[in-house]
């Protein structure tokens, strides 16, 4: 089942679990979206149809952010005329959890968390017996340098 949308001023086809980048939207609640401009949704055996106000299509959000750069430059020859502009256009993206229509509701399947990656041990804190937690601190602390030596004075000028 997919359904098509409309969100910031452009048309999405979307199906439960798809990722989409929408302009920038402010988040809802607990990072749930609610699209209400829903145009179209396909039903059983292909069938689309013109939803009745009963369609919604919910998201959560997955990431907020800018695009890369795009440089606009306007130049008019013969004139001295340049202007060089850049800009990032903010988005948020959207994973599609849920399309309900016609009294039917086609969720995504759960993502897995994420876990934290372990850090790394040194083989010198696992020598010296430190606890993990420890032994990570140290491994990142900086180490000590020799002291320099003092620079030598530049030799005195003749006088006359």
């Amino acid at each position: 089942m997919y359904a098509v949308i409309r969100a910031g001023g452009k048309q999405y086809r979307v199906a439960p679990g798809d990722v989409i980048r929408v302009e920038k939207l402010g988040t809802g609640t607990d990072g749930q979206v609610n699209f209400p401009d829903v145009l179209a949704v396909s039903g059983e055996a292909g069938q689309i149809g013109k939803p009745q106000s009963e369609a919604r299509v919910i998201g959560e959000v997955v990431e907020e952010g800018r695009a890369s750069k795009i440089l606009v430059f306007h130049y008019k020859r013969k004139k001295q005329y340049k202007k060089l502009r850049g800009h990032r256009q903010a988005f948020t993206a959207v994973r599609i959890t849920e399309i309900a229509f016609d009294g039917q509701s086609f969720k995504a399947p759960d993502q897995p968390k994420k876990e934290a990656k372990p850090k790394k041990v040194t083989a010198h804190a696992e020598a010296e017996g430190l606890p993990k937690a420890h032994a990570a601190a140290k491994g990142s602390a900086k180490k000590k340098s020799a002291p320099r030596k003092a620079a030598k004075k530049a030799a005195p000028t003749k006088r006359k």
